[in-house]
């Protein structure tokens, strides 16, 4: 894992920060794609860890592609029609991937602006909660560019097809507020709070039984996009393994004892 990521256990509770503050915490090459991933893939594989953190250092969240790597026909943009669409998909693309395999429950703490990439980074989570700091823009037409990262799925699953419509055909910046009010974000709260508010809400998810906690993430994830029937299927063989659990047994127990 590179310098640009930096993963924190406390507990269950996992902390991945971006890491290059000067930059932006752009997502500029493979580095910094290839550190997300590992990262996920890191929690993903520790049982220890219910929920994930995600944010950026300094003032950003993540300012999305490197805009002089457009420029200079460098990164994802290099090469070939056909080698830049081999750049996306051996690339950045990764990372939606990694987010979308991940079980455990995510968090996005976005500290500062969330443009481009940055945007669909916080959607790729599960829950957003911003600092009145944050701004966001789902800005890839402004330089005539679509999403390529998956934010023509992403964006429309947490604000709906014509609000997303919107802010995808447009290209605009929404404030934090803004962001709140189209749901987005679930809340908002000064600079200062912004980590502690996450670790709040992290910690109400991590009192759960972890393994409870990462089927009912898998199951509302296959709920976007499979029937009902085979919905009910899948729950019913994930209900199969909870109720033989020792969290289960104990979590019920406590439950007819009167206990919190």
């Amino acid at each position: 894992m590179s310098d640009f990521v930096v993963l924190d256990q406390d507990g269950a509770i996992a902390t991945l920060t971006l890491n290059a503050p000067a930059e932006r915490n752009a997502l500029t090459g493979p580095a910094q794609w290839d550190a997300v991933v590992a990262a996920c893939q890191q929690v993903q594989e520790d049982d220890r860890v219910k929920v994930l953190i995600v944010t950026g250092a300094g003032s950003a969240f993540c300012a999305g592609g490197n805009v002089k790597d457009f420029r200079d026909r460098k990164g994802l943009a290099a090469g070939t029609p056909a080698e830049i669409r081999e750049n996306y998909r051996r690339g950045i693309q990764k990372i939606p991937l990694a987010f979308y395999r991940l079980d455990v429950p995510t968090i996005a703490a976005v500290n500062g602006p969330a443009i481009g990439a940055g945007c669909d980074l916080a959607c790729m989570c599960d829950i957003r909660i911003a600092s009145e700091q944050a701004k966001f823009a789902e800005s890839f037409v402004k330089l005539g560019l679509i999403p390529g990262d998956g934010g023509a799925w992403l964006l429309q699953r947490v604000v709906g097809y014509a609000k997303a419509a919107e802010l995808s055909f447009t290209g605009d910046l929404v404030d934090a507020r803004e962001a709140e009010r189209i749901g987005l974000v679930s809340q908002v709260v000064p600079a200062d709070q912004l980590l502690p508010a996450a670790h709040t809400l992290a910690e109400r998810i991590a009192a759960n039984p972890g393994a409870a906690l990462r089927m009912t993430k898998r199951l509302l994830r296959e709920a976007q996009t499979t029937r009902l029937d085979t919905l009910l299927e899948l729950s019913a063989g994930y209900q199969a393994l909870t109720h033989p659990s020792a969290e289960h047994e104990a979590a019920v127990a406590a439950f007819l004892a009167g206990k919190k």
